[in-house]
């Protein structure tokens, strides 16, 4: 099997989506891939183990992907020799009602994981940037001083949420969050396979 890289992961410059790879050759058999994706995931769950007794940092996962990516099936299959009592998952649907009457950011700062646990965010912070930018009408249900109508949301705007998500990120980081950020990058064709 090749051996995977972190760093050839990496993304350290702006990027057009499509032009990224939607899969990725291991040179190996299913099998052999599912065998080494247990021992990976015993390991984790070893290294969860001792990062739970020393409660100094936590992980936070940022799984973000379109529709049919598997993220579920990702979060199912990497975390499931982890003790359940120091990990929490969360999946971010559409905002409820309370957490309207927040600001966009509130929903996910009280979901973070407490120090010595792991967290995972299914669909993340950047579905603000994201669905929001597709369909800026959504951005009207948050009722943001300033913000009357979708011709408000100017570049201006975006940069603002921008730097405020950099922002977050920094502050969680500053105090003992770990961030790890994945996209899961599936071809127009695969989607629709998936969904049919």
């Amino acid at each position: 099997m090749k051996n995977v890289k972190a760093e050839d992961f990496k993304i350290v410059e702006k990027v057009n989506i499509v032009d990224l790879p939607t899969s990725h050759d291991l040179d190996a058999s299913k099998s052999l891939i599912e065998s080494e994706l247990r021992v990976l995931s015993k390991k984790l769950g070893a290294l969860q183990n001792t990062m739970y007794a020393h409660a100094k940092y936590a992980v936070l996962m940022c799984i973000q992907g379109m529709d049919t990516a598997g993220k579920d099936s990702l979060i199912r299959e990497v975390f499931k020799e982890f003790n359940v009592r120091g990990i929490v998952a969360h999946s971010f649907k559409v905002p409820t009602p309370l957490e309207l009457k927040h600001d966009y950011l509130w929903r996910h700062y009280i979901a973070l994981p407490a120090r010595g646990k792991f967290g995972i965010f299914n669909r993340t912070h950047y579905e603000n940037v994201l669905v929001t930018r597709v369909h800026p009408k959504y951005i009207m249900y948050e009722n943001i001083p300033g913000v009357d109508s979708v011709e408000d949301i100017t570049d201006d705007f975006w940069e603002q949420r921008f730097k405020q998500i950099n922002n977050f990120e920094k502050h969680i980081a500053d105090n003992g969050t770990i961030v790890f950020k994945f996209f899961l990058n599936i071809s127009k064709d695969e989607q629709k396979n998936r969904l049919l």
